[in-house]
């Protein structure tokens, strides 16, 4: 029980770690409403705080941990899981385990390989061209409605106060509602305002790359 305890307690320290970083980066994503240079600047300002050697550790680090711990407690909660948050909350945990996996390998995978910048553009040439968007408009959507019912299950365990009369379970409902709108106005930004994103030589090329295999 004491180690099930730990692990659990250092699940969360972990997530909340990432958290921030994710909360930045959908902030940026949010940013795209405005159009791609808005998106870029800001993007340069937040790399200022975060693409350096001691916080990308301390990132990669927590990810590593996240997705064991996760995987671990998902193992043992799935068969005691009972109420609809506790189902929310193992199961959107195991899609950001398989999200985070999958997208730090793409994102070093064109760093140090393809030696693409990591920007708004490799961010969204999934998002913009056909038939890739066929994949990439759920595995991005899941992830980021993955990341609030995840905080929204969370919240429900954890908050035992109401607040502007809302219950801790409408409180979650509203984390979940709140994280859905935001899906769509993401989509909205990231694809030109649903017209498509033009993107650069370069990224077009490991585009018709991929199409080619």
């Amino acid at each position: 029980m004491q180690k099930s305890n730990e692990m659990i307690r250092i699940h969360y320290i972990s997530g909340l770690t990432i958290t921030v970083f994710i909360g930045l980066h959908l902030f940026n994503h949010f940013c795209s409403i405005f159009g791609e240079e808005t998106y870029m600047a800001i993007m340069d300002t937040l790399r200022l705080f975060y693409r350096n050697t001691f916080v990308e550790t301390i990132l990669l680090v927590a990810v590593f941990i996240q997705i064991v711990s996760g995987i671990n407690l998902f193992k043992k909660s799935r068969k005691i899981a009972t109420s609809h948050f506790e189902k929310l909350h193992i199961w959107t945990g195991l899609y950001l385990a398989f999200f985070l996996i999958v997208h730090v390998s793409a994102v070093f995978i064109a760093r140090l390989f393809l030696h693409l910048d990591t920007n708004f553009y490799f961010g969204v040439a999934g998002l913009n061209t056909f038939p890739f968007y066929l994949f990439f408009v759920p595995y991005y959507g899941l992830a980021i409605l993955s990341f609030f019912g995840h905080i929204a299950s969370v919240h429900n365990k954890k908050m035992k106060n109401n607040i502007l009369s809302l219950t801790p379970e409408q409180q979650a409902e509203s984390i979940l509602i709140f994280g859905f709108v935001l899906t769509i106005i993401l989509f909205y930004g990231l694809t030109n305002h649903f017209n498509g994103v033009t993107l650069p030589h370069e990224y077009k090329i490991i585009i018709e790359k991929i199409k080619n295999v």
